[in-house]
């Protein structure tokens, strides 16, 4: 329920992706790249990315577009990612034996990934100044103050 001071909420989806098996600061380097871009845009630069995580952020946004047009019927062409954030999962703890009877402990951390999308209006596509605006015809004007003035 919205109080006095929040703004109106845009029509939007989320998708969320638990127990991932990636650390937290490696999926939060590869968030980053997105958040704020256009839907089609954040995919096809996670789609090129180098970072392994960029392939579970993906399938994230993938789902989060396809909640977006099956659940809310918001046309995919007009999204963007209006956040996108990491957070830590639980961490799997493991032994590695080392020498002299010692254990050193390995961590194996995970991270919960979560997408939304909202719909914007899309941008119409911007036209050049000289096609907007006709030319002005001045000359017949000109030719009828030129023949008054011979006179």
């Amino acid at each position: 329920m919205p109080g006095k001071g929040d703004a109106p909420v845009l029509p939007g989806a989320r998708a969320v992706a638990r127990h991932v098996r990636i650390s937290p600061m490696k999926a939060r380097r590869v968030v980053n790249l997105v958040r704020g871009l256009p839907a089609k845009e954040a995919l096809t630069v996670l789609q090129f990315a180098p970072q392994a995580a960029s392939e579970q952020v993906y399938k994230v946004l993938a789902s989060a577009i396809a909640n977006a047009e099956n659940n809310e019927r918001l046309d995919p062409d007009a999204l963007l990612v209006s956040e996108a954030f990491v957070d830590e999962g639980p961490t799997m703890k493991r032994f590695q034996p080392r020498a002299q009877g010692r254990a050193y402990r390995i961590r194996k951390r995970t991270c919960h990934i979560t997408v939304a999308v909202e719909a914007v209006a899309p941008a119409a596509p911007r036209k050049s100044a000289n096609k907007a605006a006709p030319a002005k015809q001045t000359a017949p004007a000109e030719t009828q103050s030129n023949t008054e003035g011979a006179e």
